[in-house]
């Protein structure tokens, strides 16, 4: 373990978050005021965007969806697959807690939370089926978590959504309420249109991403690829999320002024389900005996969501001024402070943990 690791202290934390990243949650803020504005400014922009669409949704929209993931899938290292799969107590850890879990446990806070708000729940279950991929890589490197490990899951959360996440929101948004007795609701949504909607703004930028990667390594070397080319794009995954957030926010304007409490009540379950998720992974983490790097990263998988892709099929099966939609924008607003708040945790949890169980932490990149 490096001595600069070792002295890592809370204040660390935020220092070492980019610019764009450190204030994410005041770029997020100031999008949201300047969609209310547009929209107040511009009543006829919803017609406007209308006219222009491809497959139900709106152009100008999609194309912020896919600047928004592409960045994210193109640091992604596809050929490490196999460096961490040899971990089955990770692996398997993972997998029961991203597909199992933490769908389940959204769905339960999402029922409990907002009983008589269906579009809002409905929002809130498609979060929990976006599984992460996106800003986690930053949080567990900084809460010094396995590097390779977070990005191996990384990958393989990827993968797995654009095979699985129709599925589970069939099962959760119409097969399990049924069974439970729940109420239904007059809420109507195509299952087929969800798994278009994957298919299109996951699976197409993951493409993009993998190819990128293996011509631009193969082409100029990975030391350009990651040094070069992706400090290059990285900042268009926020460009994208924030142009989405302008457009959503101008478009929910009279909704989300005249509905606050709506807004505070979709934050509740989300506060609740990063501190379940993230607690009971790291713990689950210790019991099974993984050394802390691995712990984190277990944690910090397990607890973040792909918010990006929880908007673009938001948008694209319920519509861009839909209460599903508005569900995945409240979202990222509070997961970066949670997640950063939990780094701090995280570190301090670090200097309590056995230390015979923690080894070198890999070498900076």
């Amino acid at each position: 373990m490096t001595r600069t690791q070792q002295a890592r202290t809370a204040p660390d934390v935020v220092a070492g978050l980019s610019v764009l990243d450190r204030f994410l949650p005041v770029w997020i803020i100031a999008a949201m005021a300047a969609g209310l504005g547009l929209g107040r400014a511009v009543p006829g922009l919803d017609d406007a965007l209308s006219k222009v669409e491809a497959g139900g949704i709106s152009v100008p929209i999609a194309l912020g969806l896919l600047v928004m993931m592409y960045p994210v899938l193109a640091k992604v290292r596809y050929d490490r697959l196999d460096t961490v799969t040899g971990d089955r107590r990770l692996m398997l850890a993972s997998l029961v807690l991203n597909w199992v879990v933490g769908p389940a446990v959204m769905f339960a806070l999402a029922w409990i939370f907002l009983p008589d708000l269906p579009a809002y729940r409905t929002g809130l279950i498609v979060v929990g089926l976006a599984r992460c991929i996106a800003m986690v890589i930053i949080w567990n490197d900084l809460a010094c978590g396995d590097r390779e490990a977070a990005a191996v899951l990384v990958a393989l959360n990827s993968v797995f959504q654009v095979v699985a996440f129709g599925g589970l929101g069939w099962f959760y948004l119409d097969v399990l309420p049924g069974w439970l007795g729940l109420a239904q609701d007059d809420l109507h949504f195509s299952v087929g249109k969800i798994v278009v909607n994957v298919l299109v703004f996951l699976g197409v930028p993951l493409l993009a991403g993998y190819l990128t990667r293996r011509v631009g390594e193969k082409t100029k070397g990975r030391a350009w690829y990651e040094a070069r080319f992706l400090p290059r794009i990285g900042p268009a995954a926020l460009y994208g999320l924030l142009f989405t957030i302008v457009v959503l926010f101008a478009l929910q304007g009279d909704t989300i002024t005249s509905r606050p409490g709506d807004v505070a009540r979709i934050a509740l379950p989300l506060l609740a389900y990063f501190a379940l998720m993230w607690g009971g992974s790291f713990a689950l983490g210790r019991a099974i005996g993984l050394p802390y790097p691995r712990t984190a990263t277990l944690a910090f998988t397990a607890a973040g969501n792909n918010f990006e892709l929880a908007i673009a099929v938001a948008i694209g099966t319920f519509g861009v001024t839909s209460g599903q939609a508005l569900s995945g924008v409240v979202g990222p607003l509070i997961e970066v402070p949670v997640l950063v708040a939990l780094v701090y945790v995280s570190l301090w949890l670090r200097r309590r943990y056995p230390a015979a169980t923690s080894p070198p932490a890999p070498d900076p990149r």
